[in-house]
């Protein structure tokens, strides 16, 4: 549940507009947060998979351990996505 709401959180923020109306008054700042968040996704899409593999791979849902270090990596992808568009926007601000 966790990782759904992160996911919800970071794709309103790149994808709803939520991080330029948060960060951005000027019109050059929206290129800049383009670029920050360009940077995140890279975490996100490494939660994504972490998060996908946990819940596909019949290995990962077998074992616990697996699952369990699956789903905290991915958790911490998605606060590290969220830490870049945040400290990005406050940079590119």
């Amino acid at each position: 549940m966790a990782n759904l709401l992160l996911a919800a959180l970071w794709g309103f923020s790149v994808f709803a507009g939520w991080g330029l109306e948060a960060f951005c008054s000027e019109d050059g700042c929206a290129d800049r947060m383009g670029d920050v968040a360009r940077v995140s996704s890279l975490f996100a899409m490494v939660a994504a998979c972490c998060t996908a593999g946990a819940w596909i791979a019949p290995c990962a849902r077998r074992d616990e351990g697996r699952f369990t270090a699956l789903m905290v990596a991915a958790v911490a992808a998605w606060v590290v996505a969220e830490g870049i568009l945040f400290i990005g926007g406050l940079i590119v601000r």
